[in-house]
């Protein structure tokens, strides 16, 4: 049974990558698809918004000393094509996926129209949200943020490499210890990286609740899902 009628999820870019340097791992994506199909089975309703460093770090060389902003809409269309895998991975899964962009290429995407993303995610579509806010300056977590709160998400998701927010880096220091549950005021006061600043702002202004957790541990979204310990919850 999921305790979450509507979720946003934020995979990185780096997801993608599994074990690779740069782009998407085949398996990696697929396993991915598999775990949100897990959770959209409990009658979940997901939204998904996407990072591009993995396909960004392959040029990130050749932006050294790029304009921010220019360097920036190159980052969107790296998310963008994120969301297309992502997307058609989810197709050869036997689920319907909507890939929604905030920057304009309706040829190959459709826009983001808000009322269009309620009306899928009520159809029991997955709605992937690419290319960020559309604006420059502003990360893919500050979207997920912005997102999950325009929806009506009752929780955002961010999938990392780590198994929730630690006292300390968990790599570094071997006395670090997971929080199961803390404060978006406790977070600010211990400087804990939960998301970029300004994503963290909107979510606590909002009361929107994050979870973060290992999208590399099999079955912690379905665990998530369902209520269960896994991670750390940041709340009021």
């Amino acid at each position: 049974m999921a305790a979450y009628k509507r979720i946003l999820l934020k995979l990185s870019g780096e997801a993608l990558m599994g074990d690779d340097a740069y782009g998407i791992n085949r398996a990696t994506i697929v396993r991915m698809v598999r775990e949100v199909q897990e959770v959209t089975k409990l009658g979940c309703e997901v939204a998904v918004v996407i990072g591009g460093g993995n396909i960004f770090r392959g040029v990130a060389g050749g932006a050294v000393g790029m304009d921010r902003a220019t360097a920036d809409y190159m980052g969107m269309l790296a998310t963008v094509m994120n969301a297309l895998a992502l997307a058609d991975t989810m197709r050869q899964e036997g689920m319907v996926a909507r890939v929604m962009s905030a920057i304009g290429i309706e040829q190959v995407v459709e826009p983001y129209v808000r009322p269009k993303a309620l009306q899928y995610l009520e159809e029991g579509k997955v709605v992937i949200f690419a290319a960020g806010t559309g604006n420059p300056f502003f990360t893919t977590d500050t979207a997920a943020a912005l997102r999950g709160a325009e929806i009506g998400a009752q929780i955002v998701l961010k999938a990392t490499k780590v198994d929730g927010v630690y006292t300390a880096d968990p790599k570094k220091d071997p006395t670090a210890t997971r929080y199961s549950e803390i404060s978006f005021d406790e977070a600010i006061t211990k400087n804990l990286q939960v998301l970029d600043a300004t994503a963290f702002a909107l979510c606590r202004d909002q009361k929107l609740p994050i979870r973060v957790f290992s999208i590399f541990k099999p079955g912690a979204l379905k665990r998530v899902v369902q209520g269960e310990d896994e991670g750390t919850l940041v709340r009021v």
